[in-house]
Formats: C-alpha cells, structure tokens, sequence
C-alpha cells in the first residue's frame, strides 16, 4: 500500500468516525421521541410511530394473514397501553419487507422500536465501508462528501440533533438506514463478481419501490459484466421473497392498498437517507453509468436488428423455395 493510499484511508476513517459520534448525538436526541403520542414530523394529526406499521404487519403475517395490508386496530397487537385506541400506521411496503421486522416479535412494541433502531444504527459504518469501496477511484474529496451525505446528512435543526433525516429515522423507528444498506451492498456484490447475490440482495432492498426504480441503473451498471446471471437472480428473488402475495388474501390486500392511493407517500426527512445517497453515487459516476446503458442499450439494438434480419431472409428463402416447388409442380403438369 503506498503512503497516499494509507493517507487517504486514515482521512476517510477519520471523517466516518466523527459523522457517526455526531450521529449519536442525534441518535440520543431522537430517543425520547419514540416514546412520543404526537403529530410526529410532518403533519398535524395525532399519529403512532411509523414502526408501528411494520410491528402490526408482521404480527398480522401470522396470526392474520389477510388483514396484512388492512388499516385500524382490528386483530392488531397492543402498541400504547396508555391509548388502547390509537391506531398504528398503515402498512405500503411488499411483504419481502415483513422478514426483518419478524425476529422483533418477541419483544413488546417498544423494546422492539428501540432494537430496530440500534441495528441499523449499527449498519452505518457498513453503509460506509460500502460506500468508500464502490468509489474507491474517486478523488478523497468525492469519497468523503457522498460517505457523510449516507451516514450523517447535517441538518441542524433546534432539538433534532445534528441531522433533521436521521432524528425522524430514529423517531420514528423508519427503516431507511436498512434500505439503504440493502441497496449498496447489492452494489457492492455487483462490482466484485457476485451477480447471484446482488440479484438476491436488490430483491431484499426493493420493498419500498421508489428507492428500487431509483437504483436500478446503479444495479445494471455494478452488475453490467454478468447483467444476465444478476437479472434472472433479481427476478427469481422478487417472485420468491412476495410469494405470500398468493396467499390468504394478503395479495387482495396489497391491490386494495394500492387502488386505495395506499403508495402515494410523500418524501419525508427519513426518505432522503437512501434519496440522496443514491442520487449522490449516480452523481459520483455519471459518465461511467452513461457510457455503460449506452453500450447496453446499443447491444440491445443491434441484437434485435440482427433478428429481425435473420427473419427476414428465412422469409425470404421459404419464399424461394415456395416459387421453386411452384415452379416443379407447373412443369410436371
């Protein structure tokens, strides 16, 4: 390793050590509001925490499969036992969502709020390790910023911390920091030869399909060498991890959930987490994205001009081969 390359290291270490103490300050300041009944970020109702929809949800995924995607309090498990009759957030994501949350059941509600927030917290220096390892040839100076815009996003905003996204993820107990790791390590798996799996790991990190359709050129672009192997994996991953959609009446659900606007969400602070981490990666390598859809896009072309080529002079020789037999049978006559 040369003395830039060990220098650049200690520098991107540094610069991801300090955004993660500064995050735990926001993290400290965030936890008293998961304890909160109130109108919560943005809005003006009195509202449960967002974790209450993943709660309900995959509480519903085995006892009531069929209420799934249903809204209110019916065969839901207790969440404030102080107000027995606040109802818990409705549940948008795919069902492949439901397999995170389902190791939490054995808590209560707010053990297991607190639990999920202190493993994805626990995910930010994944987030960056993944992130300085997908633009490792960048400059230091592209590196740090899209390392901090992940796993900090300042955003001083009086009694939220130091970042305003990750003080309503933690709130909330949001699974932002989650989808966005997701995301980048099917990347990263991508860029190191691993199609199989970051077809596996995409399908995993496309419960919430903003931030899927938004990352799906990131995906084509890491996996651009073996994009056939990792493409069949995504589809077979997609199709396996929603399979309870053919079941007890959750895929009723789900349609009745989307018909109903249940998938017109605003974009919240939290939702800028994996927005501008995304957004900041196709940035970092815009020319390299272009030339690699381009090249994709033109081989696409070209196949299906051959085929169609191909098609053409079989129609033509069956064509030939037509008037010849013709031609036969008339002269026999």
């Amino acid at each position: 390793m040369s003395k830039n390359e060990a220098r650049k290291k200690i520098i991107i270490l540094s610069i991801v050590s300090v955004s993660i103490l500064l995050n735990l300050y926001t993290f400290v300041q965030a936890y008293p509001e998961t304890f909160k009944i109130d109108s919560g970020c943005c809005g003006n109702q009195i509202l449960a925490k967002d974790f209450s929809a993943y709660y309900t949800a995959t509480w519903r995924l085995f006892h009531d499969p069929s209420n799934v995607y249903t809204r209110g309090l019916l065969n839901a498990p207790p969440i404030y036992p102080q107000a027995p009759t606040l109802q818990p957030e409705p549940f948008k994501y795919l069902p492949s969502f439901l397999i995170f949350p389902s190791p939490l059941l054995v808590l209560s509600y707010q053990k297991a709020l607190t639990a999920f927030d202190i493993i994805q917290f626990l995910l930010l220096p994944v987030m960056a390790f993944l992130v300085y390892t997908l633009l490792k040839e960048r400059n230091i100076l592209t590196i740090a910023i899209v390392i901090v815009i992940a796993i900090l996003q300042p955003s001083p905003v009086p009694h939220w911390g130091l970042s305003a996204s990750y003080f309503w993820q933690w709130g909330e107990g949001q699974d932002k920091v989650l989808n966005t790791t997701l995301l980048l390590l099917s990347f990263y798996l991508g860029k190191t030869r691993k199609p199989v799996l970051s077809g596996v790991v995409f399908a995993l990190g496309a419960f919430d399909p903003r931030f899927f359709l938004l990352g799906l050129p990131l995906f084509v672009f890491y996996n651009s060498v073996n994009l056939k192997r990792a493409g069949l994996s995504l589809i077979v991953g997609l199709v396996t991890f929603n399979s309870p959609l053919l079941f007890d009446g959750i895929g009723v659900g789900f349609l009745r959930m989307v018909v109903g606007g249940g998938t017109s969400t605003p974009i919240y602070y939290y939702a800028l987490i994996p927005l501008l981490t995304l957004v900041s990666i196709i940035v970092a390598d815009m020319k390299e994205i272009y030339v690699v859809l381009k090249t994709l896009l033109f081989t696409m072309f070209k196949s299906t001009e051959l085929s169609r080529q191909h098609l053409s002079k079989a129609s033509e020789l069956d064509d030939s081969d037509n008037n010849a037999c013709t031609r036969i049978i008339l002269t026999c006559r």
